[in-house]
């Protein structure tokens, strides 16, 4: 007689966080982004140099000093901080595009992972690519400008706050658009704009009061103005009030990307 070994379905083997799948996912992101490495890390890094390189030539000698600095050496650590923030809301959102249109998202889906596994291991992916991008941009720049980092710690940190921000945000992007039109509108409209008129080309100060008061709840101004600290060491803001913010709203985001999948919103019929 042939004994029947029966398994209890949905048994966890691996204890409370599934730290080896949420591995693997991350990783399988990472390797997405990395088989395309010349559009997902170098591509970001030639665009900021024609955007520095067209305003040097363009303005940058007949611009005044920003912040007790050259105009020029003010504009590169936003042109950075733009590109980082794209690149995060760019992997997130066609991750989920993706395997929405060639239905491998249900795959991910039914895989032994929570929603918060999953939603980390995606938006951490994404932080990644960012990271990557910083530090390309760094040594590239470091031959054509005389680069200072003025905190390690700081760069850090804003780097990977304003990943994860706009990592979280593509997250729910990903998951509203049923499209790649939707989310080309989303992001011409939206995240271009946003990270563009954030303080890269300009100070706080050029604006009109009401849009000051609306900037001082701008997530995007925060991270580039963190950035330009830790690069830099000087600031438009405060730097104690950026990262409180960007904490806070990295949460809110991540929960609201979290609620969303883990309900099936657009996944599951």
């Amino acid at each position: 007689m042939v004994e029947i070994h029966k398994f209890k379905i949905y048994e966890k083997k691996f204890g409370y966080v599934n730290w080896l799948g949420a591995y693997s996912l991350w990783l399988k992101e990472t390797k997405r982004f990395m088989n395309v490495w010349i559009q997902t890390l170098v591509s970001p890094i030639i665009t900021t140099l024609l955007f520095w390189s067209v305003l040097n030539l363009s303005i940058g000698e007949y611009r005044g000093e920003i912040l007790g600095m050259p105009f020029i050496t003010f504009l590169w650590p936003g042109l950075i901080s733009m590109s980082i923030l794209q690149a995060s809301f760019s992997h997130t959102s066609s991750s989920i595009m993706i395997g929405k249109l060639m239905n491998t998202l249900p795959d991910v889906v039914s895989a032994p992972l929570s929603a918060a596994e999953v939603t980390l291991a995606i938006i951490l992916a994404a932080c990644t690519r960012s990271f990557l991008i910083t530090l390309l941009s760094i040594v590239t720049f470091s031959f054509i400008i005389d680069l200072t980092i003025h905190s390690i710690s700081l760069l850090f940190i804003f780097t990977f706050l304003g990943s994860f921000v706009l990592g979280s945000v593509g997250f729910i992007a990903g998951l509203y658009a049923d499209k790649f039109d939707e989310m080309s509108g989303i992001q011409s409209f939206i995240i271009i704009p946003c990270t563009m008129l954030s303080g890269v080309f300009y100070t706080v100060d050029k604006l009109p009061p009401f849009f000051q008061a609306i900037s001082q709840f701008n997530p995007f101004w925060f991270v580039i103005d963190g950035m330009r600290f830790s690069f830099l060491g000087v600031a438009d803001g405060s730097i104690t009030k950026g990262l409180i913010y960007l904490s806070i709203f990295g949460v809110i985001t991540w929960l609201i990307s979290f609620i969303l999948y883990s309900r099936g919103y657009k996944i599951k019929a």
